[in-house]
């Protein structure tokens, strides 16, 4: 039953471009029709249990059936697979308007149940998972001179990935609005290149905290070699705990990590942070972002990726920003830098895809490279985005008009 069941699920899913499936048995079909601007894909299966693994989920039953290599990519890669499939169904396709059917709410609010407290243990176990897997597959994917691991920016004649990141860190500090010797917060500093970014450009003191033992030590290191380790220290600390110390900082930032909080402590973050930031204080969030309402964490990415983790709507972010008197000053919605970056990324591993796969396997090569084919394609297809969102605690802390981010 599952091969017909998917050759239905198949022949609504793809429309436009081709996709052509050799099934373990020998037989082939191809769906879609060639079309401009889209690709033509051919796959095979080894076993009979792919199509109903697929079918059983969609995402993690495609994806582990590619990790094991039964299914195998005979036309294109992973990328041009995911796109095509991605592609046919745009998140803001026309007609699809409207709130979500009923069925969908309850599974939502069922999955919200679900999710992971993210205590401080929580916390720490789900960030080693991702961040703690090795800095050298980082160091070949990332850019080279930032080693940022989120969405750059990618305005006008910005072409290049290092450029890209090193415009972000600089539009972020616009929006920080810095002044000489302000004491700033970085939460979730990575491998240290805001915290070294904002005290080598704006004579800010620094304090980064990060939970991944490897970033720390390589954030240390890199703060040192850029000269700024006077103005910055990195720490190995839960930004509650930092909140409990009765530090405040005039500034605070905070890049990538919101999606990994969890839902359930979205209110605990928020009420750190008010309880950190300085009366007249700014603080910028940036985080990955959902077009739509709440929504739920798919397998593939709780089991592989980001165990704990949980993409926000801005309606809950608000939400629970704004039972703490934070003021969202400034919103900013960014709907496909994230992709240029991460294909950028996936472009970097497969020029290294000897090396990675010597680090670590095969399968771990394609499990990474599914993930990052998967997170492009929802950029440039799915309900994805990033958000900029400005924070103060006092409507007299910034300018009233924005000019003051003009040529900053």
């Amino acid at each position: 039953m599952s091969k017909p069941l998917l050759d239905r699920f198949l022949t609504r899913g793809v429309k436009q471009g081709r996709l052509g499936v050799v099934f373990a048995d020998g037989s082939a079909r191809t769906y879609g029709q060639p079309t401009s601007g889209f690709l033509e894909i051919v796959i095979r299966f080894t076993d009979d249990r792919v199509p109903r693994d697929i079918v059983l989920d969609p995402r993690l039953g495609a994806a582990e059936a590619y990790i094991e290599g039964r299914l195998v990519i005979e036309e294109g890669d992973v990328m041009g697979l995911v796109s095509l499939l991605r592609a046919n169904n745009p998140w803001d396709k026309d007609g699809d308007i409207g709130p979500p059917s009923r069925l969908k709410r309850l599974i939502n609010r069922a999955s919200f149940a679900a999710e992971q407290i993210n205590n401080r243990v929580g916390s720490k176990n789900n960030v080693a998972h991702h961040y703690d897997i090795g800095n050298d597959l980082y160091a070949l994917m990332l850019d080279a001179e930032h080693w940022q691991y989120s969405c750059a920016y990618w305005g006008e004649g910005v072409t290049t990935l290092a450029e890209a990141q090193g415009a972000k860190l600089a539009h972020i500090a616009a929006k920080l609005a810095l002044k000489p010797g302000s004491e700033v917060l970085d939460i979730g500093c990575g491998w240290g290149g805001m915290a070294i970014h904002l005290a080598r450009h704006h004579d800010v003191r620094v304090t980064g905290i990060t939970l991944s033992e490897e970033q720390a030590a390589l954030a240390r290191e890199r703060v040192r070699e850029a000269g700024v380790a006077d103005k910055v220290t990195i720490l190995l600390e839960d930004y509650r705990d930092t909140a409990a110390s009765g530090r405040r900082f005039d500034r605070i930032v905070s890049v990538g990590m919101f999606e990994h909080v969890g839902r359930a402590q979205f209110e605990t973050f928020f009420r750190s942070c008010a309880t950190m930031l300085a009366d007249d204080g700014v603080m910028l969030l940036h985080t990955i972002g959902r077009f739509g309402g709440p929504g739920t964490t798919d397998a593939f990415t709780r089991k592989y990726i980001f165990p704990g983790g949980y993409i926000p709507a801005l309606s809950e972010t608000v939400a629970a920003s704004e039972k703490y008197r934070l003021i969202a000053s400034d919103v900013e919605t960014l709907r496909l830098h994230y992709a240029k970056t991460i294909r950028a990324w996936y472009a970097n591993c497969m020029a290294h895809r000897e090396a990675i796969i010597a680090m670590y396997d095969e399968s771990f090569f394609r499990m990474w490279t599914f993930y990052l084919a998967g997170a492009a394609t929802v950029f440039e297809n799915g309900g994805m985005c990033n958000y900029q969102i400005q924070y103060i605690r006092s409507r007299h802390a910034l300018p009233i008009t924005r000019d003051y981010l003009i040529g900053s």
